[in-house]
């Protein structure tokens, strides 16, 4: 049991912040009432924590390659316990977005160091373990997420759902400090701190510039300036991270198209499985009367197949090729998110069950696939790199998700109402969690059937979009191929002299053999594109 203490150091942070990700989904209808918030307010409660992760995950990484992974895991994880304290005591939505951004700041430097952590701590079948448990954790977190923060939004009012990491924090960091060992790379490295704000520019005026279209319009000046932001400072990253001799993320990995799939499976992974439910949950809350524990649990189907299907992935697909089980993991996702776009005006919670079970049967494949895909890219010294790129692309899908679908389901929205005094105006109160008050502007089936019209374009655009990365994944990551032994010609043979006896033929199993001895060797192949 004490080789397995590290793990769950690790398991605990990595549970507790994606919990973060997803526990306000169910909250948000008691915000936006108690803080007085509109739906871009909503948005960016749930898009600044997954954008600040995403955006500083890199420069963590190698600021923990460089400085010590124990360590800047266990201070990003008293900076996480910090500000959800300030976020549990927020005044109004401002104050509430500010603080969720330094939260995820915190999480920033415990999520890079997670897989690195685990890369120094196991070897071999161990680490394969390690990572099927942590692939499972974090899966089942994501899911759990909006089951949770129901009830304790419920029980106990949303801003526990901040202060519950407090306790959490506290074990999480004196496990880490009694039982995980430091670790760090040889080489001397320094942290790309242009790189790393070019990237967070990048990132936030991305996000930016899809929240604020719906409310502006896609040719304003406010969002074509955000988008210019954005190229700019992307432009400006590919350009530092090719002249800087100690990159934040190397580019040459993206001229191997086996690490591209990689990465854009991580990309859809949490844009397609999550960037919807934040508008399930409040159709469920505000159109069909539920509470935040009703509504929380209708998502749980999603999260125990998670959680199944990452234990058993870990088990029963050892060196099984990251090609089908990402690949295979985002058709599951895919086909799961379609299987939800089938509301009209009188649908009910029980029409979701079955397409959230795919959904989550595929997030249990893909999550641990990935990480030990994106383990095994790089040496040993740039663990950092590889942790920090492959959840770096997941929480930008998240945040892309939320902002891209939010878009996406409003708009439908606003169509369906078209013919209303402000069909604008009733579209965002409506999505933002406002039905109670057009209730008395608008017939009531009127208004389900133009939030269901919504939902459904937007799990139509994520399922798409998840089959189509499904797609990319089994083109671009192949399976390499097991070297042939040539043939000794037969006039290279050597004679053997009469009367002497034949040779023994040596034991096979005693030769050395040039197959993967892992899933981690397996995935290095593949994403280092020796085929």
């Amino acid at each position: 049991m004490a080789k397995w203490r590290p793990l769950i150091a690790v398991c605990l942070g990595t549970f507790m912040l994606l919990l973060d990700v997803t526990i306000v989904i169910v909250a948000m209808p008691e915000i936006a009432d108690a803080l007085d918030a509109s739906l871009s307010g909503l948005q960016w409660v749930l898009d600044i924590y997954a954008l600040t992760l995403a955006a500083l995950l890199l420069g963590a990484g190698v600021l923990a390659d460089v400085v010590g992974r124990r360590r800047v895991y266990a201070v990003g994880t008293a900076l996480f316990a910090a500000a959800s304290l300030a976020c549990g005591l927020a005044v109004n939505s401002t104050t509430l977005v500010l603080f969720r951004g330094l939260q995820g700041i915190g999480a920033a430097a415990m999520f890079a160091t997670t897989l690195s952590l685990l890369g120094a701590a196991y070897q071999g079948r161990d680490r394969s373990v390690a990572l099927g448990v942590w692939g499972a954790v974090s899966g089942a977190a994501a899911a759990c997420g909006p089951i949770l923060g129901g009830v304790l939004t419920q029980s106990v009012g949303w801003r526990w759902i901040f202060f519950v990491n407090l306790p959490v924090s506290v074990l999480a960091v004196w496990l880490t400090l009694r039982t995980v060992s430091e670790s760090r790379s040889p080489r001397g490295k320094r942290v790309d701190w242009a790189g790393t704000a070019a990237f967070a520019l990048f990132a936030g005026g991305t996000t930016f510039a899809v929240v604020r279209a719906e409310a502006v319009g896609w040719g304003s000046a406010q969002t074509v300036l955000a988008f210019a932001v954005a190229a700019v400072s992307l432009i400006a990253f590919v350009v530092v991270e090719r002249r800087t001799a100690h990159p934040l993320l190397d580019l040459s990995l993206f001229r191997r198209p086996a690490f591209v799939g990689v990465m854009v499976g991580a990309l859809a992974l949490n844009a397609v499985a999550f960037g919807v439910l934040p508008y399930t949950s409040i159709w469920l809350q505000t159109l069909l009367g539920m509470s935040p524990i009703r509504g929380g649990l209708v998502l749980i189907p999603l999260a125990v197949a998670a959680f199944v299907a990452a234990a058993l992935s870990g088990r029963l697909l050892h060196g099984a090729s990251a090609r089908l089980t990402i690949g295979g993991g985002l058709l599951l996702i895919g086909g799961g998110t379609l299987g939800q776009a089938v509301l009209d005006a009188d649908s009910s919670w029980p029409a979701l069950t079955a397409g959230l079970v795919v959904c989550g049967f595929g997030v249990g494949l893909v999550n641990p696939s990935v990480a030990g895909a994106a383990l095994a890219a790089v040496p040993a010294e740039n663990a950092g790199m590889a942790g920090g790129a492959v959840n770096t692309f997941r929480q930008l899908g998240y945040a892309f998700g939320v902002a891209v679908f939010g878009t996406v389901a409003t708009a439908r929205m606003e169509h369906s109402l078209h013919g209303t005094a402000d069909p604008h105006g009733a579209a965002h109160a409506l999505a933002g969690g406002g039905a109670e008050a057009l209730r008395g502007v608008l017939p009531a089936h009127r208004l389900h059937s133009a939030f269901a019209a919504g939902l459904d374009t937007a799990n139509a655009v994520a399922g798409a979009i998840g089959l189509l990365a499904a797609a990319l994944v089994l083109i671009l990551v192949r399976t390499p191929r097991t070297p042939r032994t040539p043939r000794t010609p037969r006039t290279a043979r050597t004679a053997r002299t009469p009367g002497t006896p034949r040779p023994v033929p040596s034991d096979p199993s005693s030769a050395p053999s040039s197959a993967p001895s892992s899933a981690g060797d397996r995935a290095r192949l593949e994403v280092s594109g020796e085929h």
